[in-house]
């Protein structure tokens, strides 16, 4: 019997017949294939300029031919034992599951009742059985035994698994971020072991609320760590679930609580301004524009005026507010959308609201490291935080500009600074990093700062106005003294080429009773950055908004 070999045209498949209209496209695999116990002839398809044809395989080329077969053989015998190997392993599986799947995860009703807890208070229930849900945040399985670490975000919760909870086949489901409730009893940690609260759930029943998905949807496969930072950002509703973000965003929470607490100490009343306005505070290059049933409006850059209209009904006043700067700036400390705290007082001097804002920044910074939850968390954060100590360094804005002179740092062109010269960020860190206190930035150039500000008497070059330096961030926070003069506000205006039409109600401040006042703004996220040691002020908003970024 002839079987035929073409290179060319010819397919190793056992399916083939090896005629010359189906031959196969090697000699060894026609060997393997023969179902003949006498070896077949081998006609070898060939074709040059003297040949076109099959002809009889030569002696050299059938005895590499039938190693081949053997080979091929070999490797068939060996995957026709693999196959049944994962057969027999398949069905021990499908057995083994069928097994657990009997196992039935039932509630004791002779225990006793579970109290329904979170987990911060869970820690201090030590003997008492107890139920507490929430997410799982860290998982390990084996055969007799289970670990879980839950959040809810009160805290974390080591709990253990064991006999049939462990065996169960729907135990075997889990999956990280999974959502369950767990019953069980609180114990003491033995001498040298280690878990959040010190203690470990002892869980003697559990239920499934919602399994999170695994394999390539796998929360793991979503969130990885070292990735790029805008897939993270895409992925910012998961990766809020991090133990890093959460963290800051807690310390964030207990810095609002805390300001608010100094706030009132203070004696100043908390009022809610609008944040779509007709006006601009910082600049029209800034503005997000907005069609306003018609009419053009804004997002507000700052509420400042606004508070200041509430002085004569208010008194001293102040708002938690998101302000909105159009800056096409991709720098670590700006964001278009910011939790903006702002402040307007009335009836003081300039050292007064020096003294204000200093007993503000350093006892809410007290109270935060005080919190029995965000002062922990501030440490882990920030291992070598110092809170800031009074009284504040006093720089005046010339005095800053012969320090930067003195140290050899230029300004953006390259040269020497000059009165007048912005101190840009660059040149601001650096000179706050190497003095190493926090700083209060003074006097300020006219031609540097807003309309309002108020001029020094001494110096009309010089604004009353202030910036608060800190190490490793930067500015926090800016402020001044406000215009009185109803003539010297209108002079500022009109410098800036602003439209007073739409300042009507802002300038009868100085027309119903004018009085010495003053006000700042901080920057929320970036007195966290300070606070928790975060390299970007987005690390410390929620949902960051900046240039290109306006998702999720």
């Amino acid at each position: 019997m002839a079987v035929f070999i073409n290179d060319s045209t010819g397919r190793d498949e056992l399916s083939r017949s090896g005629t010359e209209q189906e031959p196969f496209q090697t000699a060894a695999y026609a060997l393997f294939a023969s179902k003949s116990d006498d070896e077949p002839k081998l006609m070898v398809y060939k074709k040059d300029e003297e040949v076109d044809g099959y002809f009889e395989i030569s002696p050299s080329a059938l005895k590499k031919a039938r190693k081949g077969a053997e080979g091929l053989k070999k490797k068939a015998i060996k995957l026709e034992e693999q196959a049944k190997r994962q057969q027999e392993q398949e069905a021990k599986d499908a057995a083994k599951k069928l097994e657990l799947m009997n196992i039935t995860i039932e509630e004791d009703k002779n225990l006793p009742k579970a109290e329904v807890m979170k987990i911060n208070k869970a820690h201090l229930a030590v003997n008492q059985r107890v139920k507490v849900s929430g997410w799982i945040h860290r998982l390990r399985l084996s055969k007799s035994v289970g670990f879980v670490v839950l959040r809810d975000g009160t805290g974390y919760l080591q709990a253990v698994l064991s006999s049939n909870l462990a065996k169960a086949y729907q135990t075997s489901t889990l999956t990280l971020e999974s959502t369950v409730s767990l019953y069980g009893t609180v114990k003491k940690l033995p001498e040298g072991k280690t878990a959040p609260g010190g203690v470990e759930l002892d869980v003697d029943y559990y239920e499934i609320v919602g399994l999170a998905p695994s394999g390539d949807e796998a929360f793991t496969n979503k969130v990885q760590e070292g990735a790029d930072p805008s897939l993270l950002l895409d992925q910012r509703h998961l990766v809020l679930r991090g133990e890093t973000i959460s963290a800051v965003m807690k310390v964030r929470a207990a810095f609002l609580k805390s300001i608010r607490r100094v706030f009132d100490e203070e004696g100043l009343t908390e009022v809610t301004p609008p944040c779509m306005v007709q006006t601009q505070v910082e600049g029209g290059s800034t503005l997000f524009k907005l069609d306003y049933y018609g009419e053009e409006a804004y997002l507000t850059q700052s509420s400042q005026l606004y508070l200041e209209t509430c002085l004569p009904s208010l008194g001293n006043v102040y708002c938690i507010q998101e302000s909105f700067r159009a800056e096409k700036s991709h720098t670590r400390r700006h964001l278009s959308e910011y939790s903006h705290i702002e402040g307007e007082l009335c009836f003081l001097s300039f050292e007064d609201l020096l003294d204000h804002i200093e007993r503000l920044i350093t006892n809410t910074v007290k109270y935060i490291l005080e919190d029995p939850v965000a002062g922990p968390l501030v440490k882990q954060l920030n291992p070598g935080f110092e809170a800031p100590t009074t009284p504040f360094m006093r720089l005046e804005y010339k005095d800053a500009i012969t320090w930067l002179n003195e140290h050899d740092i230029k300004n953006e062109e390259g040269e020497a600074f000059k009165f007048g010269d912005d101190i840009a960020e660059a040149a601001e860190r650096k000179m706050t990093d190497t003095i190493g206190v926090p700083i209060f930035l003074t006097r300020f150039p006219l031609t540097l700062k807003s309309f309002y500000m108020k001029r020094c008497a001494d110096d009309p070059r010089v604004t009353e106005s202030v910036d608060v330096l800190m190490p490793n961030v930067g500015e926090i926070t800016g402020g001044s003294m406000r215009i009185e003069s109803t003539e010297e506000l209108m002079a500022g205006i009109t410098r800036e080429g602003i439209d007073p039409s739409s300042y009507y109600w802002f300038i009868d401040q100085r027309r119903y009773g004018t009085s010495p006042h003053g006000g700042y703004g901080i920057g929320t996220e970036r007195i966290l950055a300070w606070l928790c040691n975060r390299y970007t002020v987005r690390d410390c908003s929620l949902y960051p908004r900046f240039t290109g970024r306006c998702k999720p």
